[in-house]
């Protein structure tokens, strides 16, 4: 079985947020949720100033402390390495958005699912299609776009992307696009120094 990750091209990213909007748009995300999002900072000084754009994203790690701090076991790590939520089980404690070290998990609160996209309270088609899939009080996070991963799909966030700056396949084939662009051009892990074995990558 395949062992899932992603992989971030730096030197690709352009901060488009194209990946953020296909998110928004597979996963029918209320207002003020985000599963991936792209961080910018300015680099150098005037005149030579430049932006860099730092991807995102819950990062899957083998050794998930939000798995281990979970009370009632709603986080769970599947056999293909993608970390999910039973929301049937989360009772939205909280415990494992404090024990996430990267911030990825949001509760979904009240006002999120009621007040619309627009804030007057009107769900449009698109949002009523897409409400069921959620649950006041239950923590929501990045799953790989499981479904369309299971149907042999990328995820959203990597179709998507129009540099193809997001790369996704299976870690444990030392012949897939990621494999090959961590070796080669030494893909490190966000904050290794927490021990998690995140499964993301960057590479610059």
């Amino acid at each position: 079985m395949a062992t899932w990750g992603m992989v971030f091209d730096l030197r690709r990213c352009i901060g488009c947020n194209a990946c953020a909007v296909a998110c928004k748009q597979e996963n029918s995300l209320p207002d003020g949720v985000f599963f991936t999002k792209t961080l910018s900072e300015e680099v150098g000084e005037y005149p030579d100033v430049t932006r860099s754009y730092v991807p995102t994203i819950c990062n899957h790690c083998e050794d998930a402390p939000c798995e281990r701090a979970c009370p009632t076991g709603a986080t769970y790590t599947r056999p293909d390495g993608i970390v999910m939520v039973d929301r049937d089980k989360c009772i939205g404690c909280g415990t494992c958005i404090v024990a996430c070290p990267y911030d990825q998990r949001t509760r979904l609160e009240p006002e999120m699912l009621d007040k619309g996209l627009f804030g007057d309270g009107r769900l449009t088609p698109f949002e009523e299609q897409g409400i069921g899939r959620f649950t006041v009080g239950t923590v929501v996070k990045c799953t790989f776009c499981h479904e369309r991963v299971d149907a042999g799909q990328l995820p959203a966030c990597v179709a998507t992307c129009p540099t193809e700056a997001r790369i996704f396949g299976d870690l444990d084939d030392p012949t897939s696009r990621p494999r090959q662009l961590i070796l080669e051009r030494r893909g490190r892990q966000p904050l290794p120094e927490k021990n998690t074995n995140p499964r993301v990558f960057y590479i610059d």
